[in-house]
């Protein structure tokens, strides 16, 4: 069977925001704002700075300059609408949102793992997107260090871009309106997938919504941003997308205020009754 690249078909989901609608897209903008930020800081295997890598593949040189000064940033404006929010953005050492896409300690319901955080995977994805859409930047290596961040191993690395993908596709199956035709433009908006990752992506589509299941797959250490991505990939306008992150937020053990505290860290409404 032809190998499956996680970490591509992840960059090109996040690139042309096929799952991220409404609500959703403001807050994938959010999320991405945050990594583009907290990537100055992070070292690729390959010696370089994330920021950097990002910033030169993008076309915007220096690494570190804001949504609102080009370089990185204009990522964002271009493949999300400009969707951006302040919240997400507010800074300092006890942001949620930025310690746990950086892999810090969010809050005491969590225990966070020691790679760099769902922001080092993301950024790579992007990378790996802006690689392939740049015909002028060189490939990533075969084991991809280049993009990877310090500390993130290349098959660890492609589980879990394998397990935020199934989170984004289950949360847009949350409210039963994503039908074959749908699937279809989704995947043909994405570009350059291989046959076998067609086929990953049908497949994932295709399988029923298993709530349950999905929660048990789910590390302890990654159920926040699991939770922070399916929140992404949701327009919070009827019941049944808000029963989905609420069946969510119980199998993860979250608290109403902690996961408020998400929705407002990300920019979106809050539904829980604290």
């Amino acid at each position: 069977m032809d190998a499956v690249d996680t970490i591509k078909i992840l960059g090109s989901l996040l690139g042309n925001g096929g799952l991220s609608k409404g609500s959703g897209g403001n807050v994938l903008g959010n999320i991405l704002g945050n990594v583009m930020g907290n990537a100055q800081n992070q070292k690729t295997q390959g010696g370089d700075m994330l920021g950097n890598v990002l910033g030169n593949l993008l076309g915007g040189g220096q690494s570190g300059q804001s949504s609102s000064g080009g370089g990185m940033g204009d990522l964002l404006g271009s493949l999300l609408g400009g969707a951006t929010g302040g919240k997400a953005s507010s800074g300092g050492m006890g942001d949620l949102l930025g310690s746990l896409l950086g892999g810090g300690s969010a809050h005491s319901e969590t225990t966070q793992s020691k790679d760099s955080g769902l922001g080092g995977l993301l950024g790579s994805a992007l990378s790996k997107y802006a690689q392939a859409k740049n015909p002028n930047m060189p490939n990533p290596t075969h084991d991809q260090t280049d993009i990877l961040p310090e500390g993130l191993e290349l098959e660890q690395a492609q589980q879990q871009a394998e397990l935020i993908i199934r989170a984004m596709i289950n949360a847009a199956k949350a409210d039963g309106t994503i039908d074959r035709e749908e699937q279809e433009k989704i995947i043909e908006k994405m570009g350059d997938l291989s046959e076998a990752e067609k086929r990953f992506l049908r497949e994932e589509f295709a399988k029923p919504l298993d709530v349950e299941g999905f929660i048990r797959s789910v590390p302890k250490e990654m159920q926040p941003q699991v939770y922070l991505i399916s929140l992404s990939a949701i327009d919070l306008d009827t019941n049944k997308e808000a029963g989905y992150l609420a069946q969510l937020a119980e199998g993860f053990g979250f608290s109403a205020e902690f996961a408020n505290e998400l929705h407002e860290r990300a920019g979106a409404p809050k539904i829980f009754n604290a």
